[in-house]
């Protein structure tokens, strides 16, 4: 059986299974398809939270980051598991006893305003769509690779995948769906972690593998890995190089923004009472940490691995005892199917600079030193000669690289799909929700019946899957760059008003809706400038480079200055106009006191 035809079973037996799930589990009222009907037990809520919250970007891209960056992009790791703890203590609890299906519905109703309400649904559907692009960027990788078609036509699959099953399930369907897909995912990722920590170092848990010896060449692994990488004029991959600052901020801009996610925040609404929320976060936490404790294994290793494949000398002694991988052994030998594989996709490219025959890889934009130096010299070379590596390609690519058996790099080209698709579908359901029971039935037509809500929230759905679709064709980085974005967004503009919401009851509409606006705005305008504006090529304002960043903080690090803006906003403009109305303060308190936390009242 071919490689091609054991991806297709795969990935068709996964899909057949996501489908069956949503017509078992299809909403047939607003309360099943906004909320499950609050019927999700904690141990499968958290299931599903996890396989919401762990996308493509963790998936795909949060490995392929660390690989090749190493220790500086560990910031991935520490921002999303810790904004997760901030979420589960600080957020979760009190907006379930709140009793709403959305996050604009808890922010009209506590600011009692409309207007607060519609810039809340302003703000889910930019950092949504954002965040989204980010899961169709994968779902068109991990398509294009192992269903041999464009990247283009496999975000076409992708989308009517999603449109099948999350159009027609709603939250009850996204649910049990994302129970499977989480159980698919976890094995996927961390089958071919067993067997990569095997190979290189003889032990099966990845986790401490990466903290063990390199059985070939007997040093540390990272030690070796360390080598390898500086040899070629890379920089150290466990050492600290880019600025502190940033890296801080980008932690926090991470932590806070996982903190005001819509889709993870509407996750909680669906359990049956509010001790109920916390025993997800609880387990949600187990189930998460069982992939982002591997994915710094998974990072270094594919990375040696690639590194180790372009020299073949790497594996064992110095790095250059051997000449760099020719390019008559790329075209014929087995083991180098993988390259011919990816080439296919675009996201791996090679050239032969010099003619010599050979692919040589290096740093060449830095001045070379010691034996890089005379390499260069000695072999004329004439620049790095693997022209094209995304970093999105790294654990997909691994097992193939490491020459694992075929079912399992089938089950990782399904796993890499369920993490895309049942993020996308969360991201899906919070922008449908808004749209339907915010902007239309909370605010435009009050009147309209449940079924009509219901059609209008299927309509809405459909019409996110395809704008989400048309933008993932053009995304403006990798899947987990463009998560960031949307992280940056979710903490300058959500956070804040839901934390000042639940713990400050002197914050009032005006406050809210001016904090809203300054520290969303503030962060749009800077993203773009850098990033350019809806991310088109060429058209941003300033180099997108450390030099030209305002003092050093990047685009994606921005959302924790525009949280700070929100914030002094929405406590300058509060005190400046009337206290918040007696029954809201009551509201307040009687969110915040535990008071019966027991079923909440369904509204």
């Amino acid at each position: 059986m071919t490689q091609f035809t054991l991806n297709l079973i795969v990935i068709g037996l996964s899909f057949a299974l996501y489908i069956g799930i949503a017509i078992w589990a299809r909403a047939g009222s607003t309360a099943e398809f906004y909320a499950a009907n609050r019927g999700v037990g904690p141990v499968t809520n958290g299931m599903a939270t996890a396989a919401d919250w762990m996308s493509a970007a963790s998936f795909i891209s949060m490995a392929g980051l660390i690989a090749f960056t190493g220790y500086d992009n560990s910031t991935y790791l520490m921002g999303w598991t810790g904004g997760y703890v901030l979420l589960a203590l600080l957020l979760a609890p009190y907006l379930r006893k709140f009793g709403k299906f959305t996050v604009p519905e808890f922010i009209g109703d506590r600011f009692y305003s409309r207007s607060a309400r519609i810039i809340g649904v302003v703000c889910l559907l930019i950092i949504s769509i954002t965040y989204v692009i980010g899961q169709m960027t994968g779902v068109g990788v991990t398509f294009s690779r192992y269903l041999e078609v464009s990247n283009s036509t496999g975000l076409w699959i992708g989308a009517a995948l999603v449109f099948m099953y999350a159009v027609l399930g709603g939250m009850k369907g996204i649910t049990y769906t994302q129970v499977a897909q989480y159980i698919v995912l976890i094995t996927a990722y961390t089958i071919p972690a067993v067997f990569i920590s095997l190979q290189l170092t003889g032990n099966f848990l990845p986790q401490l593998g990466l903290f063990s010896t390199h059985d070939a060449s007997g040093m540390a692994f990272l030690a070796k890995l360390d080598d390898l990488v500086t040899d070629l004029g890379f920089r150290s991959y466990t050492g600290h190089h880019n600025s502190t600052l940033d890296m801080v901020l980008f932690t926090l801009a991470l932590m806070i923004g996982t903190a005001g996610l819509p889709h993870v925040i509407i996750r909680f609404f669906t359990v049956p009472k509010v001790s109920d929320a916390r025993k997800s976060a609880g387990w949600a936490l187990v189930f998460i940490a069982l992939l982002y404790t591997v994915a710094p294994a998974v990072g270094s290793m594919a990375r040696f691995n690639l590194t180790a494949t372009m020299w073949p000398g790497a594996q064992t002694g110095d790095t250059f005892s051997q000449p760099a991988v020719s390019l008559e052994a790329i075209e014929t030998a087995p083991e180098l199917q993988w390259m011919r594989n990816w080439q296919v996709t675009g996201l791996l490219a090679w050239e032969d600079k010099n003619g010599d025959g050979l692919i040589q890889y290096y740093n060449d934009r830095v001045e070379p030193t010691g034996e890089l130096a005379q390499v260069i010299q000695d072999q004329g070379l004439v620049g790095n000669e693997l022209t094209t590596v995304n970093n999105d390609i790294m654990v997909l690519a691994n097992p193939e690289i490491a020459n694992l058996p075929g079912w399992v790099i089938a089950i990782v080209a399904a796993g890499g799909l369920a993490a895309a698709l049942s993020t996308a579908a969360g991201l899906l359901l919070a922008i449908s929700g808004a749209v339907s029971h915010d902007l239309i039935k909370g605010t435009l037509a009050p009147n309209i019946s449940e079924r009509t809500e219901l059609l209008v929230a299927r309509i809405s759905m459909a019409f996110s899957i395809l704008v989400a679709t048309l933008l993932g064709l053009n995304p403006p980085g990798f899947a987990a760059q463009t998560v960031a974005l949307a992280f940056g967004l979710a903490a300058s503009s959500i956070f804040p008003v839901l934390m000042m919401g639940i713990f400050v009851k002197r914050i009032n509409k005006h406050g809210a809706i001016w904090g809203m606006i300054a520290g969303m705005a503030t962060t749009i305008i800077y993203i773009f400038v850098y990033k350019g504006w809806f991310f088109i090529a060429g058209t941003n304002m300033l180099p997108d480079t450390p030099d030209a960043w305002l003092f050093g903080i990047s685009p994606a690090s921005f959302g924790v200055i525009g949280a700070l803006i929100n914030f002094i906003v929405a406590f300058l403009v509060s005190n400046m106009t009337e206290e918040t109305p007696a029954e809201v303060q009551e509201l307040v308190e009687s969110i915040r006191v535990p008071r019966g936390a027991g079923a909440a009242v369904l509204h």
